[in-house]
C-alpha cells in the first residue's frame, strides 16, 4: 500500500513539472487536438456544444 502511495505521489509530481514546462502554446494545440478528436468520437453532442455557445455569445453580443 506504501510503495502505491510513493509511485502516485511521484506520478503527480511529475506530471506537474510537466505542466510547468509546457508552453502556453503548446498547451493551446493540445486542448484544439482534444477538443478535435472529441468531435470526431461524438459529432453529434459537438455540434450542440457548439450551438449552445454560439446561441448565447450571440444573444449576448447582439449589435443592435
Amino acid at each position: 500500500m506504501a510503495d502505491t502511495q510513493t509511485a502516485t505521489k511521484k506520478s503527480i509530481q511529475r506530471l506537474q513539472s510537466d505542466l510547468r514546462e509546457m508552453e502556453p502554446v503548446e498547451m493551446g494545440r493540445d486542448i484544439v487536438e482534444y477538443m478535435r478528436e472529441y468531435a470526431r468520437e461524438n459529432p453529434e453532442s459537438a455540434a450542440l456544444w457548439c450551438f449552445g455557445i454560439g446561441f448565447v455569445l450571440g444573444w449576448k453580443l447582439k449589435i443592435w
